[in-house]
């Protein structure tokens, strides 16, 4: 007996191969049968599928839904938008290990998600147990608990503050330290960590304004914990330096290139940014992919396949802190910072940073004509919501920057703003598409779980998939649906996961060609302690299966909690790069 029959439905089976039409049966969670499946055979249930699209579910190489999935083990929205298998424990920040002796380190990490992954302090305060210390003890809280299939890498500055308590911010580890460290490592591993993951980011700072723990290791640390991912099956690297924001300078690509090597995996940094103003960066990049591959190890660069809705205040922390020059200003106190934002020598200096070399990817956020005002506040703003600034500016015969200023400053610099895209042109889509194609290069790069009232990532999959089969057409929707689910899944060595095969795990998604989409970006107020988040709608997703039970329905949780806390070696094999 089956336990669910798919009929007439068109397979797209993640292998690249053209769709076909079949019956899908599910047995045991797992694909029992696809090709013909008679009306007289026995299943539990059965639903017709003609018309709509079955896919393997998508796979995300790059979230931070290490916290959120304790309050809400659905991964909300990546689940309704596809997502059954999540990678996390990204960019060096993880909430295990924690050292016993030393209750307080909860607190300081809870502070530093807080800052560099933008989540919200009272919900992780409120909403998660934090009754663990060991990255095994972390991994067995969510074990029969969640939703979506989750693996974890091992946060670099875990380990560091384990180890080094509040020396791990500017010391160096002694010999003793290092090794300690390292069997941290390997037990996490031991465990089912899927790896290390570090950040030498100088975007990256904890909620005491410090450069996190992990930007202060020089590269005999960072390779000898490379070299024990090597001694673990199924087992890789993610790392973040500076120049992912931009362009590599010439030792992070050798850092990169040497990590891998030392480990014998892959490392995937993230995150690719492609635009044809810039036509140098994508080659630039790239060469760390090159340099890799000749000193035996390989280097993957994410990059998404749309353009992520994305906001910005000048009242809370977001992006325009990362531009030189510019976080100090954005840190005073909200009376201070509007005087001296209202200061003219003050915002030219300002520009002038944003404009300068070292700004990198964040030059494009200077561009203060180009954004649309969000939700306002005040009496002065209304009916300023949707406008675009460059108009407002030309009404008032202000420069655009200036009249931005004194919108905010009306709203106490509460005013929403939404930056319109600098790289939306048909140069940059073009650009896109040719660097998909490269062999080191994987979509992906959400951030799911992360910068939750700024940004939403996560509905990358339908959405793109809209473009393939009703706009842009960049690519077929085979080889649209292999780069979302079999490409990361071989990356990162999952078993059985990635395609519609018989015997492959029943991650399975469901839906409608000509409506698949995602929605618009909205905020709501569903955090522990209400805190506000964006989400999106997930549009033409008629069902999402996860190891064979169904999770989603209509764009709605089922209630079941079918996921698996994926561990290294038992649920992935080792990609070697040797």
């Amino acid at each position: 007996m089956f336990d669910h029959v798919i009929a007439g439905v068109t397979v797209v089976d993640g292998t690249g191969g053209p769709a076909f039409v079949a019956d899908v049966g599910t047995r045991g969670g797992r694909i029992a049968r696809i090709g013909t499946i008679g009306a007289d055979e026995e299943s539990r249930s059965r639903e017709d599928g003609t018309g709509l699209m079955l896919a393997p579910g998508f796979v995300d190489p790059h979230t931070h839904y290490d916290a959120q999935l304790f309050w809400d083990p659905y991964a909300t929205p990546s689940l309704n938008h596809g997502v059954t298998t999540v990678a996390a424990g990204n960019c060096g920040f993880t909430l295990a290990p924690l050292n016993p002796d030393r209750p307080e380190d909860a607190d300081y990490t809870r502070r530093m998600m807080s800052k560099v992954e933008g989540m919200s302090l009272v919900a992780l305060e409120e909403g998660a147990p934090w009754n663990w210390h060991g990255f095994g003890e972390y991994l067995d809280a969510l074990e029969g608990r969640i939703a979506v299939n989750a693996g974890f890498m091992v946060g670099h500055c875990a380990l560091r503050r384990y180890v080094m308590g509040a020396d791990a911010v500017g010391g160096q580890p002694s010999d003793e330290q290092l090794d300690q460290m390292l069997g941290l490592l390997h037990a996490a591993m031991d465990a089912g960590a899927w790896g290390f993951s570090t950040t030498q980011s100088s975007t990256h700072t904890d909620g005491d304004g410090q450069p996190v723990a992990s930007r202060h290791a020089r590269p005999a640390e960072l390779l000898a914990l490379a070299r024990a991912v090597g001694e673990h099956e199924g087992t890789q690297i993610e790392a973040i330096t500076a120049g992912c924001l931009d362009q590599f300078s010439d030792a992070e690509i050798d850092l990169f290139a040497e990590l891998s090597a030392v480990a014998g995996r892959p490392l995937n940094w993230n995150v690719l940014t492609v635009d044809a103003a810039v036509p140098e960066r994508v080659p630039r990049q790239l060469y760390a992919s090159e340099r890799a591959r000749k000193a035996g190890g390989r280097v993957v660069a994410l990059t998404m396949p749309i353009l992520t809705p994305m906001n910005m205040s000048l009242g809370t922390f977001c992006a325009l802190n990362l531009i030189p020059g510019w976080g100090p200003i954005l840190a005073l106190p909200v009376p201070e910072r509007i005087a001296r934002l209202r200061d003219p020598e003050v915002r030219a200096e300002m520009l002038r940073r944003a404009d300068s070399k070292e700004a990198g990817v964040f030059r494009r956020l200077a561009r203060f004509g180009r954004y649309v005002i969000g939700d306002t506040y005040s009496d002065a703003n209304r009916g300023l919501s949707g406008r675009v600034v460059e108009d407002i500016a030309a009404e008032r015969g202000q420069d655009p920057f200036a009249c931005l200023v004194e919108i905010c400053a009306a709203d106490r610099l509460r005013t929403v703003l939404w930056p319109m895209p600098t790289d939306n042109d048909p140069a940059s889509w073009a650009l896109r598409a040719e660097t998909w194609r490269h062999e080191d290069v994987l979509l992906g790069g959400s951030d799911a779980g992360a910068h939750l009232d700024r940004m939403c990532g996560a509905p990358y999959t339908t959405r793109f998939l809209g473009d393939c089969l009703r706009g842009r057409r960049l690519v077929g929707v085979e080889q649209a649906v292999k780069m979302l689910t079999d490409d990361p899944a071989r990356l990162f060595g999952l078993r059985e996961r990635g395609r519609i095969e018989a015997g492959f795990h029943a991650d399975l998604v469901l839906f409608d060609p000509e409506r698949i989409d995602a929605g618009q970006a909205t905020l709501v107020h569903d955090l522990p302690g209400d805190s506000p988040r964006l989400d999106a709608r997930a549009l033409g997703v008629r069902a999402v299966w996860v190891n064979g039970v169904e999770a989603i329905r209509d764009d709605a949780v089922s209630g079941a909690v079918p996921g698996r806390v994926l561990r290294s070696g038992r649920d992935t094999r080792t990609v070697s790069t040797r």
